[in-house]
């Protein structure tokens, strides 16, 4: 034991004089490692006497011990002395501008249907949503769309082989008119909403995708007529595009859920190859664009949502997001709202710092 103990006072001399890690660790495998003079030491019990290896382990161990906890306030020393040099060597000039982190955007889609809240809502009108899964009765007969409606084909609707609960059909919704329908049946009358979502069309080419975005508006009140929808939708273009010769013509039409029914045309011009919504659509170089349909609401539509159509009446109106979209901002390609392209939308993305304001402009680009 003699020996172990000059041992260790060797050790515990060397251990307080290391002036690096390295050293440290050196230190550390000459007396703690495999072959250290501590791990040889234990090593030895084996070789004693039951009352020898009584006598001796607690002492080995001890030392052990103590080596052990001078390495470990030794190794904190150093570490704590080598971060106070860096720091004191290495500085961080905090003026120089941070490097370019990438940042998120709004989808186009998503910051039109912002700026359509704010419009409609300064209007009066609340959001109303509902389930883009939806039976058959809401999506065609309480629209007084019947069996024989051609929407109600295969090539034209998504189904799937469940059944309602009446026994009816389940479909993706082919409008978000069925949120008319619940909204109706809900609250009753008066009600004066807009109904934005995604809707599904069997249909694909350069202007139709399968999944599109709808909005559509309905007001149900007293005396409401054809004179409060355009005045409606004057409006709301004027503020959409931010400008004040929008000029809108009704042209009549058939819708099976309102009568009488009009096709809302607007005037616009052509500007290289993109068109330019604004102007009157008879003057030279203007012409008109069909941008959505509408019309007083049918009285058989008012009867299945459970509203007296000899006391209330209104309008409706349904328009495409992703058209007025593309009409606002220039993009010439509905497809591409959906190919996932982060180009795209680094190009025609709004900061999501930008929020639609009237006060700042609904249209604010980053």
């Amino acid at each position: 034991m003699t020996e172990l103990t000059s041992q260790k006072d060797a050790a515990l001399a060397a251990i307080s004089g290391a002036d690096t890690l390295d050293a440290l660790e050196e230190q550390r495998v000459g007396a703690l490692g495999k072959k250290g003079w501590v791990s040889l030491a234990l090593k030895t019990l084996g070789q004693m006497s039951p009352e020898e290896r009584s006598e001796a382990a607690p002492a080995i161990q001890a030392i052990r011990a103590e080596v052990a906890d001078a390495i470990a306030a030794k190794r904190q020393a150093l570490e704590a002395a080598e971060l106070e040099a860096q720091l004191a060597s290495e500085t961080l000039d905090l003026t120089l501008p941070a490097s370019h982190a990438p940042m998120g955007s709004v989808h186009p889609v998503s910051q039109v249907m912002d700026e359509l809240a704010e419009i409609f809502a300064d209007l009066g009108f609340a959001v109303a949503t509902g389930p883009e899964i939806e039976d058959d009765w809401h999506n065609f007969t309480a629209l007084n769309m019947d069996e024989s409606h051609p929407a109600r084909a295969m090539h034209d609707t998504f189904y799937f082989p469940d059944k309602a609960a009446d026994g009816g059909s389940m479909l993706l919704r082919t409008h978000t008119s069925p949120v008319q329908i619940r909204s109706m049946k809900e609250q009753g009358a008066p009600i004066r909403l807009i109904a934005p979502g995604r809707v599904y069309r069997s249909d694909s080419d350069a202007t139709h995708t399968p999944m599109f975005h709808q909005v559509e508006g309905l007001v149900i009140d007293k005396n409401i007529h054809l004179g409060h929808l355009k005045w409606t939708l004057e409006t709301f273009f004027k503020a959409f595009f931010e400008r004040e010769d929008i000029t809108l013509r009704l042209r009549p039409s058939y819708f099976p859920f309102t009568e009488p029914s009009v096709e809302v045309d607007v005037g616009y011009s052509n500007e290289g190859d993109r068109r330019v919504v604004g102007g009157h659509g008879d003057e030279p170089g203007y012409d008109w664009m069909e941008l959505g349909g509408s019309g007083m609401v049918n009285r058989r539509v008012l009867e299945f949502a459970g509203i007296d159509p000899d006391e209330y009446q209104g309008f409706a109106f349904g328009l495409g997001i992703d058209r007025i979209a593309m009409l606002k901002y220039g993009m010439n390609d509905l497809r591409a709202f959906f190919d996932g392209d982060p180009r795209w939308l680094a190009h025609y993305g709004f900061s999501p710092f930008d929020q639609p304001t009237l006060s700042a402009g609904v249209g604010a680009r980053a």
